[in-house]
């Protein structure tokens, strides 16, 4: 994955289009979607995640055709979501080692300049939503993300862009020894990503509702 990409993810857990990916051999991880430094995220939290997004994007758009294109364009929302659940995890690892804090005035004082650049809370929260699946619920969340990561890459002496950065969050990735479910994939320490699994028993799901081995 491109390192821009990586960031992109990081920062604004951006969502794209893929097939639904559905496990057909014995779940080694019952009812977890993933292990976080012998921590479980599971299965109910991992989809009331994915519910919070599903319900802000039902309530910004009362269209039902509108809806339906914003379902349509988030298709692999439950893996990005995890995908970050997990991210967010390794990259306050990475900042608990490298000794850098984001205090809660820190995390108002961002909500506020972007606040009045976005035109008020309800115009942050919206273009949030929109642009990043970010439900109102998780702004701040997602707030204290991006500081965490703005100042972990400054006290390293880098920026998210740049392999120092990217080496801090591989590093605490590993030390955190995540693991995923394998319906959802796996998750590569090295890049700091989720990839999708490559086994016999994982088939893709395609919209006409066939199946084909991957």
């Amino acid at each position: 994955m491109h390192r821009r990409r990586r960031t992109a993810l990081l920062l604004s857990a951006a969502i794209v289009a893929a097939p639904l990916l559905t496990a057909c051999g014995n779940d080694t991880h019952p009812g977890a979607a993933a292990v976080v430094g012998g921590q479980r995220i599971s299965v109910a939290q991992l989809e009331s995640r994915v519910n919070e997004v599903r319900t802000a994007q039902r309530a910004a758009v009362k269209d039902d055709a509108q809806y339906a294109q914003a379902i349509a364009q988030t298709g692999t929302l439950t893996r990005d979501t995890l995908h970050g659940m997990v991210l967010d995890q390794v990259l306050h690892r990475a900042a608990e080692d490298a000794g850098v804090t984001v205090s809660r005035r820190e995390v108002q004082q961002m909500r506020a300049g972007l606040e009045q650049q976005a035109g008020g809370a309800q115009g942050l929260e919206t273009a949030w939503l929109q642009q990043y699946g970010i439900p109102p619920q998780r702004l701040d969340e997602n707030l204290r993300l991006q500081l965490e990561a703005q100042k972990l890459a400054a006290e390293l002496g880098t920026n998210t862009n740049q392999a120092p950065f990217w080496n801090a969050l591989s590093k605490a990735s590993k030390a955190l020894g995540v693991d995923l479910n394998p319906r959802y994939g796996s998750w590569d320490a090295q890049k700091v990503a989720r990839v999708d699994a490559k086994t016999p028993w994982v088939r893709e799901i395609t919209t006409a509702g066939t199946q084909q081995t991957t």
